[in-house]
């Protein structure tokens, strides 16, 4: 698997150091208010277990299944949600966390479809965020990175679902890509 990688863009270091900040972040922002913290999968677990490892707030989890990708490296324009909440979301501060925020297409769904359910606050934290490829105006409450507009992999982000076990992000070689 690590031959099919082109170069690392955050290590394993760098990207711990800055989840626990965005913890610290998350921590001073909601003062020991619980939160319902909702996690877009498949891609977002990694990302959610390590900052919920570090949040120090009350919080429920729940998750929420997407498809954005499929086996392609585009996001499709119209993201389905493919599974709801199990959690009653009414009056409760709600953070939706995914792993990258890239057209705004997923997330801005999410959101919506979770404001539409008269929560008391809806907030979003991202790992990654590629501005370059925006379609709208959304933008994280929270972002870890920011990254150039180029396919990633490693640390929950997948390609076909492969390569979401790596400790890292990094990109692919064009020839890995190319056979698909």
């Amino acid at each position: 698997m690590k031959n099919d990688l082109h170069k690392i863009l955050l290590s394993s270091q760098k990207i711990d150091r800055r989840v626990k900040e965005l913890a610290v972040e998350i921590d001073r922002y909601y003062k020991d208010r619980e939160i319902l913290l909702v996690t877009l999968l498949d891609g977002a677990i990694v990302f959610a277990a390590d900052l919920i490892r570090n949040l120090t707030i009350p919080l429920r989890l729940d998750c929420i299944r997407v498809s954005s990708y499929g086996n392609s490296t585009d996001p499709e324009t119209a993201p389905r949600i493919l599974s709801s909440l199990k959690s009653e979301v009414l009056q409760k501060h709600v953070l939706l966390v995914d792993d990258i925020l890239d057209t705004g297409n997923t997330m801005k769904s999410v959101y919506e479809e979770v404001s539409a359910k008269d929560p008391a606050s809806v907030q979003t934290c991202v790992f990654l965020d590629k501005p370059e490829r925006r379609q709208n105006n959304f933008k994280a409450d929270w972002s870890g990175f920011s990254i150039p507009d180029e396919f990633v992999v490693g640390y929950g982000l997948d390609y076909a679902g492969r390569y979401r076990q790596l400790p890292f992000v990094a990109t692919l070689k064009s020839s890995i890509l190319e056979d698909k």
